[in-house]
């Protein structure tokens, strides 16, 4: 028998099924009150349906977005979002795993730091070595 994929004990067709606010009980609770705000920004279904039909048999493109605040609910598992880290759109592709968080937390908005070796100078033993040039 396959494992089937749950989050928090209901497959993904029950959680699709749910709607916002019952959804937002299953979440940990920063993330719950965030969702049960009036304003807060809330992902549009109609961007993902439209990107589906218009590209039938193709990879659909990824929809693009600058909201990096927005909560992952059930209605995006299995779509790639295009989320701005400042200075570029980094594709998400969204898991069941990913539920509950916000987008921002997969598209990275520092590089990471990669030290290399030491120039002429730097320490004590290389003020001998004369630089060749």
């Amino acid at each position: 028998m396959a494992k089937q994929d749950v989050f928090q004990g209901k497959p993904i067709e029950e959680l699709r099924a749910l709607s916002r606010e019952e959804f937002a009980k299953l979440v940990p609770s920063r993330n719950r009150r965030h969702m049960l705000r009036e304003n807060n920004p809330q992902f549009d279904e109609r961007i993902a349906l439209a990107n589906r039909e218009s590209e039938k048999g193709k990879e659909p493109r990824a929809i693009r977005t600058h909201l990096r605040e927005t909560i992952i609910d059930p209605r995006m598992v299995g779509l790639t979002f295009g989320v701005y880290n400042g200075h570029e759109f980094t594709p998400v592709r969204v898991t069941l795993k990913m539920l509950g968080h916000r987008l921002g937390e997969f598209a990275l908005t520092r590089k990471r730091l990669s030290h290399g070796k030491a120039g002429i100078g730097a320490t004590k033993s290389s003020t001998a070595i004369t630089a060749r040039g």
